[in-house]
């Protein structure tokens, strides 16, 4: 991508960079307008359209070639903004499937899944976003553009991606009338076994869920 069409943001509205920005911040808006707890009944079906739509976001990232720059040290943007109360809040909306188990790298042998939490994933994808975005606002376009990329890969991206498995999950256990096996004390502080995690994927059956996604509860 040419430093023209990094910098031409303003008159281009169909520009590369313009169209990153705009998802990322949309999704930033719609994230935390779900975090306010309004519409809880919905929080899983809408989250799992949002990060759906960011991943696009992130794939046309990836799939880009790889962005420069323009200063060598990246310039300070202040410190990040408090993602703790977006973070309670969806522990509390999502309780009690916040906890799920993820394997990091799927290419990486024999390695034991690990619990996480979709609140505490959220959060972190909200900071990185929220990082490149300071940069583009202050006119610091490539600077927002690499960020965001090498974020996607080291991040953010890997994140939402385990982020939109756990709750496609949870859909897809409601839509199939298949209840979550009971969560036995999975913890994001414990180091269980493989098969263990295997076992506990959550507390919630489908009819717990069925109301809020529009589901009729099983006969």
């Amino acid at each position: 991508m040419s430093d023209v069409m990094l910098h031409a943001t303003s008159q281009d509205p169909d520009s590369f960079a313009v169209q990153i920005a705009d998802s990322i911040e949309s999704f930033i808006v719609a994230t935390t307008e779900v975090a306010k707890g309004d519409e809880p009944d919905s929080a899983v079906p809408f989250m799992l359209l949002e990060i759906s739509q960011l991943l696009l976001t992130g794939g046309r990232l990836g799939a880009h070639e790889d962005i420069v720059p323009d200063e060598r040290y990246e310039p300070d943007t202040g410190p990040d903004l408090d993602v703790d109360d977006l973070r309670e809040r969806f522990a509390v909306l999502l309780d009690p499937v916040d906890i799920f188990s993820e394997v990091f790298d799927p290419y990486e042998p024999r390695k034991a899944p690990v619990a996480c939490r979709i609140s505490d994933n959220l959060a972190d994808v909200v900071t990185d976003l929220r990082h490149g975005l300071a940069h583009y606002k202050a006119g610091r376009v490539s600077e927002a553009l690499w960020w965001w990329q090498f974020s996607y890969f080291s991040n953010w991206g890997p994140t939402a991606s385990a982020t939109l498995r756990a709750l496609q999950s949870l859909v897809a256990h409601v839509r199939l009338d298949q209840p979550l096996d009971e969560l036995d004390g999975l913890d994001t502080d414990e180091d269980l076994a493989e098969e263990v995690l295997a076992e506990e994927a959550g507390k919630v059956m489908a009819e717990e869920l069925a109301g809020p996604l529009g589901m009729r509860t099983a006969t």
